[in-house]
């Protein structure tokens, strides 16, 4: 449900392609959050005294709903974010994937399971459980508003907890819509509430004691000021703070394959994804072919708000200034744009830039840009690539193109990085299953999987005694009874191991 508020004061989400006024939505001050937070933290206690089966029903009945309404959902997402009404539309299809994976696996996963005691507490039955942390604020981003939010909500709401999300102020309809899905179905409490709004609502939810966690997506930066605002009340954070991805090709890739894959890993959405491309690294005997096959691919793109547009404009004005000071850094520093260049960025809208022979410490290679723009760079080798890929500060997300699944697999191990997909793009975030979250200045904590589901769950441990022996943890232990206990030991685990 999307949160009532007596506050006149609203703000406008906006088509980004056009400039029209989608919807007006209230901005929810600290006493409509804290509001939501109480409602949330009575929707918890029911919710998680429904226990999983009852949880996994309702949750599978969600995603009847989205999957029913998945027009509806994919035309907002077109008009707030302003993309393709076809990516729009794959989005929530990997969304409600999510949902399924979760509600599905979430009884499995976090179940009660037995751990063997060990020899010196054999009298004792241990049991770890994974409880329910309570009420999770979600703060979502607005290039995928509804798949990477959803890799939070659906996996803590599937772990028994209630949800606030606060979606970015340029995408609120697409959070108000999903609370409005998940209350038509789960009328009984607000297990999913939305607050909208600007900067200060998200740090209402943030520094709220009222909050057990907070899943946040967006920069670096913004992490920051986040952290410092749950470091208040000792809350704990996941956090996915984007990426300066590369892709490696290596000299017996399938070319085609990689320049396909590497295009649409650095344009789509307008280059506006936290694991797209930025960066390329090409083996040296490949580098001119492969060179050739991107820009022949990148110069049939167009960017535009219709049916036959590649993909649609840059959704936050002010990012538009950066891939424009990143494109010219780049050329005042003797890069080469074979595709585009400075004069691609035509507001809202960038044309596809491809650049070459980029110093390694440009902004346009150091920096995140988040525009349709990368950086095409020759190695000698795949240990080269590998080592200047890993030459960053964020370690979010790779791409490898090799013929070898041996050196692949070395090169994905070594890549630092959360996760590394081989000979496709990102194909780790379709599968559910998988854990998804990075490293460094990419954040930390993991969403998605298992993983997931224990990201928004309390581990428990639970020891009964089953029968008496000897208590070596009282006042009345003997020294007979230590000095076969110390026998023992060294008989266990004194002995000298050999190679």
């Amino acid at each position: 449900m999307s949160v009532a508020t007596e506050s006149a004061e609203t703000f406008a989400s906006l088509n980004p392609a056009t400039g029209e006024v989608v919807a007006e939505h209230p901005v929810h001050e600290d006493a409509a959050v804290a509001g939501a937070l109480d409602r949330a933290r009575e929707a918890a206690g029911w919710w998680r005294a429904l226990g999983v089966k009852e949880r996994r029903l309702r949750l599978l009945n969600v995603k009847g709903s989205l999957a029913r309404n998945l027009n509806r959902m994919a035309e907002l997402i077109h008009q707030e974010t302003g993309k393709p009404l076809q990516d729009a539309q794959l989005e929530t299809i990997m969304a409600i994937s999510h949902l399924d994976w979760a509600a599905r696996h979430a009884g499995k996963v976090l179940g009660p399971r037995t751990v063997y005691p060990g020899l010196m507490a054999v009298n004792q039955r241990c049991v770890v459980e994974y409880q329910p942390l309570g009420v999770v604020g979600v703060i979502g981003p607005w290039n995928y508003p509804l798949f990477t939010p959803m890799g939070s909500i659906a996996y803590a709401l599937a772990a028994g907890n209630a949800v606030v999300f606060k979606p970015s102020e340029f995408t609120p309809g697409v959070g108000v819509l999903l609370a409005e899905l998940v209350a038509a179905v789960v009328p009984e409490h607000p297990v999913l509430q939305t607050v909208t709004g600007l900067g200060p609502t998200g740090a209402a939810l943030a520094s709220s004691p009222a909050v057990d966690k907070i899943a946040f997506t967006g920069s670096a930066r913004t992490a920051r000021l986040v952290m410092a605002a749950c470091a208040r009340n000792l809350t704990p954070i996941v956090a996915e703070c984007g990426g300066k991805d590369a892709c490696i090709v290596d000299a017996d890739a399938d070319l085609d394959a990689a320049a396909d894959a590497a295009l649409w890993g650095a344009m789509s959405n307008a280059g506006q994804t936290c694991i797209g491309v930025e960066r390329i690294y090409v083996v040296d005997e490949v580098y001119d072919r492969f060179l050739g096959k991107l820009t022949d691919k990148a110069r049939d793109l167009r960017p535009g708000f219709d049916r036959e547009a590649a993909y649609g404009p840059i959704t936050m004005p002010g990012q538009l200034d950066i891939i424009e000071r990143h494109i010219r850094d780049a050329l005042d520093r003797g890069g080469k744009a074979v595709v585009g260049g400075a004069e691609s960025v035509r507001k809202p809208y960038v044309e596809p830039v491809v650049l070459t022979d980029v110093p390694d410490d440009s902004s346009a290679v150091c920096e995140e840009t988040f525009g349709p723009t990368i950086t095409v760079h020759r190695v000698k080798d795949l240990d080269e690539a590998v080592e200047k890929a890993n030459r960053t500060g964020y370690g979010l997300a790779g791409t490898i193109f090799s013929g070898s699944r041996a050196r692949a697999m070395d090169a994905a191990r070594r890549m630092r990085s959360g996760m590394t997909s081989i000979n496709a793009f990102a194909a780790f975030a379709q599968v559910a299953a998988l854990p998804f979250g990075g490293v460094g200045e990419s954040g930390f904590g993991r969403v998605h999987g298992a993983d997931g589901l224990r990201e928004f769950a309390r581990a428990k441990a639970i020891t009964r005694q089953r029968f008496a022996t000897m208590n070596l943890a009282s006042f009345s232990r003997t020294e007979q009874e230590m000095a076969r206990v110390l026998g023992l030991i060294t008989m266990i685990h004194g002995r000298r191991y050999k190679r």
